[in-house]
């Protein structure tokens, strides 16, 4: 299913997922916020409520004082029923606290009073004075009760606070531990998304590599979103055109080289009969004539065999067999195969490093090695020194080859590698070279993922191979 999706298409959709995510957790936070807010509104507005009820109760309490000993007093009907009304309206004050969380012993000793002011509010004028002193004392205890109602609503108060702030705690926390999940899960999301949509990447990237390094036997098949699959038939196109050019080349060599071949055999022949007189004596004009054709037509059939043997090395540098040796003790065996040349010129020939395995074509490394080797033999000095060195570096492996002979000149450290190139310093001593040594090289140490490259080291030339190795700890 997911193949259908391109890979922008499939990128959009895992950040749509992840900012869905974060999206709901703030919009979780942004709920419990609101939902504590309006919860601590609530709390203060029913504070100040009953608050606002303890004092009206005590205020009231007092106009009651006034208006009862008044009304005992005077024998007032009017007072009486003013009297009557804050009797009603402090009993719904009362009704309210109680429905708040008052305790109702408290309110059955505040309405005890009420009563027994309320029947002392009656009786003949005689006692008036008497029953307005014995008002004066229950409101003194009333006005008791009235303080301690107050103190057990700053108390109710006090707890409705603290209950209101351990919810508060209680959602911070909760809040809190649904942002740090939902961060944490967004962060695996996008690792989980990173990974998987890295890994076809991968895959393209080590097939982009695959071909340049000329692996064209593998089948290159991408596994994931439509157009990264796309891509991979694409280079799989590509290394099948590779594969049909590369033998279209072998082809047109091998048929050229054996179109030529025939006549150039004809040719030699030909002219080593008229070398030797076959058709008649020759001049000494003609005699010289004769040697520059028969000489030509070697260099001629050499260079042929040097091209056909060029691109054998080229193809079967792509056909390697791995294998895992010592490369130091590959080194050492190079060496002692060239004993007899290096000993001829009283040589030093000196191997430095620590042993290292690792997989390799021991054929074509060997036979890498061995043309350095010769080359370094070939322009070293009579009685010079050639230094072979193995390094381990992390992730790589480093040989470098030194000498002390006639070096590369500056015009042709660029071409060193290209076949057939054959540089102006060469020793008077020794026959001149092909040119395609370096280059099969060259060819070898690529099909290996590695590098060879000419250092500015003087005196004397300096070469270095580079080969990918991963340490096996």
């Amino acid at each position: 299913m997911l193949q259908r999706f391109s890979f922008r298409q499939l990128l959009v959709i895992a950040f749509l997922l992840i900012a869905a995510l974060l999206g709901a957790a703030s919009l979780r936070a942004l709920f419990t916020l609101e939902d504590l807010t309006q919860q601590s509104r609530d709390s203060a507005a029913r504070a100040l409520e009953l608050g606002s009820a303890a004092q009206s109760l005590g205020e009231r309490s007092v106009s009651m004082e006034r208006t009862s000993r008044q009304s005992v007093v005077l024998d007032d009907r009017v007072l009486r029923e003013r009297f009557d009304d804050e009797v009603r309206e402090s009993t719904a004050v009362l009704d309210s606290l109680v429905r708040n969380g008052i305790p109702a012993v408290k309110a059955r000793q505040w309405r005890a009073h009420l009563q027994t002011i309320a029947s002392l509010m009656s009786g003949p004028p005689a006692t008036a004075l008497d029953r307005e002193r014995q008002l004066a004392q229950e409101f003194r205890e009333l006005e008791g009760v009235n303080a301690t109602i107050a103190m057990q609503v700053q108390q109710a108060i006090q707890q409705r606070n603290k209950l209101l702030e351990g919810r508060l705690e209680a959602s911070r926390q909760r809040l809190a531990q649904q942002v740090g999940w939902a961060i944490a899960l967004a962060v695996v999301m996008a690792l989980a998304f990173g990974i998987w949509f890295t890994l076809p990447l991968k895959r393209l990237e080590h097939a982009i590599v695959g071909l340049g390094e000329n692996r064209l036997d593998q089948v290159i098949a991408i596994q994931g979103p439509a157009d990264l699959a796309l891509v991979g038939q694409r280079l799989n196109w590509l290394r099948l055109r590779l594969v049909e050019l590369d033998a279209d080349k072998s082809r047109f060599l091998r048929h050229i080289s054996h179109e030529l071949k025939t006549p150039l055999a004809s040719l030699r022949e030909g002219v080593s009969l008229l070398e030797d007189g076959v058709a008649g004596p020759l001049s000494d004009d003609q005699r010289e004539i004769a040697q520059i054709l028969k000489h030509n037509t070697g260099v001629l059939q050499g260079q042929i065999e040097d091209l056909l043997r060029f691109n054998t090395a080229a193809f079967e540098a792509r056909q390697l067999r791995r294998q895992t040796l010592d490369l130091l003790q590959l080194m050492e065996e190079q060496v002692d195969a060239q004993r007899l040349q290096w000993r001829a010129r009283e040589l030093s020939v000196a191997v430095v490093g620590e042993p290292l395995r690792m997989e390799l074509d021991p054929e074509k490394i060997g036979t890498a090695l061995a043309n350095l080797l010769s080359n370094a033999i070939r322009y070293s000095p009579p009685r010079g020194m050639i230094r072979l060195e193995l390094v381990a570096l992390p992730g790589r492996v480093r040989i470098d080859i030194h000498d002390q002979g006639i070096g590369v000149a500056a015009a042709d450290r660029e071409r060193i590698f290209e076949p057939f190139f054959r540089g102006e310093r060469q020793p008077a001593d020794v026959v001149r070279g092909s040119g395609i040594g370096l280059s099969i090289v060259h060819e070898y140490i690529a099909a290996h993922g590695g590098r060879l490259e000419l250092l500015p080291d003087q005196p004397g030339a300096h070469l270095r191979i580079e080969l990918p190795h991963v340490s096996k700890s």
